[in-house]
């Protein structure tokens, strides 16, 4: 198995194989919870602009999203884990569009198979990934907006390596060291606080706490659906 890992938007472009586009604040933590808390479907989409019109086709359907951290006007909810443990999302769909995460996967066209990553089950997908012996795997840390390395990305791509590469991997550590790091105060300061709530911080670093694993396919241009398999 080969296994590199690529950043941004550049490396999404770049991915194959088995691609997993890693966003752990907080994309791909929030499709976990969303999942979790019942919902049916999620929908990533790359533009605002498709997410709008999937929601005046299907107006039961629940619009999640933000651009540069905030919730975009009219949605429903922002990209904020916190605040979908506290909505009632059984048997809904979901349009999901923010500015790393899902456009990770809008972009990773040449990949075979898309998973989402993030550190809350970042353990059972690696297991996925060793069980299936796939022969490239594309591990895609998005960064902040795709277009800055960003640590907690960094990170769960170096946990998953070492899960495929049966190495040990201290992970107390490693957040200790995150927490620190000062790309993460914003969910510790009281002036973001409203975008970024700390509680966020917390939700998206419980690593593990989901065993199943979460898959994308594209249903048409810029319209895909992630499910869990």
């Amino acid at each position: 198995m080969e296994i590199e890992i690529l950043q941004m938007i550049k490396g999404a472009r770049k991915a194959k194989g088995c691609a997993v586009i890693i966003d752990v604040f907080r994309a791909f933590s929030l499709e976990c919870y969303m999942m979790a808390g019942g919902a049916e479907r999620v929908l990533p989409v790359g533009a605002k602009e498709t997410a709008c019109r999937l929601k005046e086709e299907h107006p039961d359907y629940l619009l999640a999203g933000e651009r540069h951290g905030a919730i975009l006007p009219g949605f429903d909810m922002g990209n904020s884990p916190a605040q979908a443990e506290k909505m009632d999302l059984e048997g809904k769909t979901i349009i999901h569009t923010t500015s790393a995460g899902t456009q990770g996967v809008a972009n990773a066209r040449k990949a075979d198979i898309i998973l989402t990553g993030s550190l809350v089950n970042a353990k059972a997908t690696a297991r996925y990934i060793r069980k299936e012996n796939f022969p490239h795997v594309s591990l895609v840390c998005m960064g902040l907006e795709g277009k800055k390395p960003a640590p907690e990305d960094l990170l769960c791509a170096e946990y998953m390596k070492s899960i495929l590469e049966e190495r040990p991997f201290d992970m107390e550590s490693e957040l200790k060291m995150l927490r620190k790091d000062p790309s993460v105060q914003k969910f510790f300061r009281k002036e973001t606080a409203e975008i970024f709530p700390q509680e966020d911080y917390w939700l998206c670093t419980m690593t593990d706490r989901f065993d199943f694993v979460l898959q994308v396919k594209a249903l048409e241009e810029d319209v895909f659906e992630t499910r869990k398999i």
